[in-house]
């Protein structure tokens, strides 16, 4: 078991359509603070973003966020974060926030939740990292994306060995133990 002492989390900066997501990604806050993961985050006080760091925050866990000067406004940077990098693109904020993290964990969200996680399985897939990755799937959110992964094995276009890197799971208790578990896979680039 690997000793997980931060994890970044993606997840959308509006609330979405159900309440239960807003408290799910209070719940993932206070639970990584319960086990003393820092968060790392996008940085922003609204939807779900401000909701993982406002329940890390009531733990008196530490919040790191990393934003774009040019996001600073519209998210609202978060007033109870440990610590705020402020960087110059998205691009930055992506490669520091991957930097600062031993584990990623995509919480519902929309295109910028899924590009952030698509983009970490990338680089995965690519060796440029050996972190663990998962998807907290809650009411059944990431169904359509986990069938599309599955399509794409099933297409040719994605190994079975890869398509294994990901975590799945509906709890975020389990969610964690898996990544802790999680052993990186012997990359060969463009397995068939």
């Amino acid at each position: 078991m690997r000793h997980l002492r931060s994890i970044c989390v993606f997840c959308g900066s509006r609330d979405g359509a159900r309440p239960s997501y807003r408290d799910i990604a209070f719940n993932t806050g206070r639970l990584l603070s319960s086990r003393n993961i820092e968060l790392v985050y996008g940085g922003a006080s609204v939807g779900l973003m401000g909701a993982v760091a406002d329940g890390v925050i009531e733990m008196g866990g530490r919040v790191t966020g990393v934003i774009p000067h040019g996001l600073a406004d519209r998210e609202r940077i978060h007033a109870g974060a440990t610590e705020i990098i402020l960087v110059d693109t998205m691009h930055t904020r992506k490669a520091r926030m991957a930097e600062l993290s031993d584990a990623f964990i995509a919480l519902p969200g929309g295109m910028g939740t899924l590009e952030e996680f698509t983009e970490i399985f990338t680089w995965a897939q690519l060796g440029i990292h050996g972190k663990p990755f998962g998807l907290l799937n809650v009411e059944g959110f990431y169904d359509p994306f986990v069938q599309m992964l599955d399509h794409m094995v099933a297409e040719g276009f994605l190994s079975a060995h890869d398509r294994a890197m990901v975590c799945v799971h509906e709890d975020i208790a389990a969610l964690v133990d898996m990544l802790s578990a999680w052993e990186p896979p012997a990359t060969t680039i463009w397995r068939h």
